[in-house]
């Protein structure tokens, strides 16, 4: 049975319905569903299609201008933090539950403005997409690239990713390497016969611990990158000197570089050791000279900031869109048992993004 969502409500009471609807990722039909039935019932001024576990709905007004809001329907697994629950009152309310930052909140503004907003300055798209919070290749918006690439062109892309209810603009693009050393296997005993890769990784882990990283300002926003060793891997038995040893090193950096640049910079830090590329992913500039991003900085009534992690806005970027983050709570909540989000926050993302797309020019 399709759970109702009733669109028109409070966004917050919208959150709290689309929480209660477990969607961990790669199970996320009955939200889907949810989604889908809802739009069509209630916002019949959508263009509205199904592909896979996501929604897609758009208008077609023939505005000038197109804007493109994205958020995803899944979740991590629950961690005995369902169902939805809210503490305190008044601007301390909190809303508890798994999905309440990350992102389910965001969704829920999409979705009061899907349904709600039928005559806005710009044609509107709407990406409710699956599968974002497990390995990059099964991301919905793949997917939909694949198949419906015209449902990711605009002029700009919202992504309603938690931000605190500011402007995070842009993101930082993310790298990992496999750094190697090789040694000789002999037995503990007789050490001296061999030559051990542990012992050799010795360099590595000193080169992290003294680098320093770059702090480039672009477009006047302040970016802090990381290079930082994530993972260790080595070792054949007890008895046993390791003939081999693996650091994994993940390093985020700026926008203002390339993904094969940071590559580059990182094989640099490593020169001598064998360094293999394993993924990477490349940022999104701010971009908030665009006019409709500079409309949104100021309908949202704050300062902007960089946003220090990777998100689905340099997928919209690498499509030559101007893209932002922008929802309602902490990204530093996401992924937690304590998940929660302000109720105050919920409802400043839905007002300053309906703002932004009925203001007259």
């Amino acid at each position: 049975m399709t759970a109702e969502l009733n669109l028109t409500a409070d966004p917050v009471e919208l959150t709290a319905a689309l929480v209660d609807i477990p969607s961990v990722s790669g199970d996320e039909k009955l939200i889907a569903d949810a989604v889908e039935h809802a739009l069509r019932e209630q916002a019949p001024h959508l263009e509205v299609i199904r592909n896979g576990e996501a929604v897609l709905a758009r208008t077609n007004l023939g505005r000038g201008s197109r804007v493109v809001l994205a958020g995803h329907l899944d979740t991590v697994p629950v961690n005995d933090n369902l169902p939805s629950h809210r503490s305190g009152s008044g601007d301390d309310e909190l809303l508890h539950g798994c999905g309440t930052t990350d992102m389910k909140g965001g969704d829920a503004v999409m979705l009061g403005i899907a349904a709600g907003l039928t005559d806005p300055r710009h044609d509107l798209t709407f990406l409710f997409y699956d599968c974002e919070e497990v390995e990059a290749e099964r991301n919905g918006l793949n997917r939909i690239e694949r198949e419906l690439p015209e449902w990711l062109d605009g002029d700009l892309a919202v992504v309603l990713e938690p931000s605190n209810a500011a402007i995070e603009a842009g993101c930082q693009g993310t790298l990992r390497v496999e750094v190697r050393t090789e040694g000789a296997r002999a037995h503990t005993a007789r050490a001296w016969m061999g030559e051990n890769a542990i012992h050799a990784a010795q360099p590595i882990l000193k080169r992290l611990v003294d680098y320093t990283p770059r702090q480039p300002t672009i477009d006047g926003l302040h970016f802090h990158e990381g290079l930082q060793a994530v993972r260790i891997a080595g070792g054949v038995a007890g008895n046993v000197v390791p003939d081999s040893c693996v650091v994994t090193v993940n390093h985020r950096f700026a926008p203002d570089r390339s993904l094969a640049e940071a590559e580059a910079h990182v094989r640099e830090v490593f020169d001598g050791f064998e360094v293999t590329l394993t993924d990477g992913s490349q940022g999104a500039l701010p971009g908030l000279t665009a006019p409709a991003a500079a409309e949104l900085v100021a309908a949202s009534g704050q300062a902007p900031v960089a946003k220090l992690g990777w998100t689905d806005v340099a997928r919209f970027a690498a499509r030559g869109l101007p893209a932002v983050n922008f929802g309602p709570g902490s990204p530093t909540l996401a992924h937690t048992q304590q998940e929660h989000v302000p109720v105050s926050q919920i409802r400043h993302c839905a007002q300053a993004l309906r703002r932004f797309l009925s203001q007259e020019g």
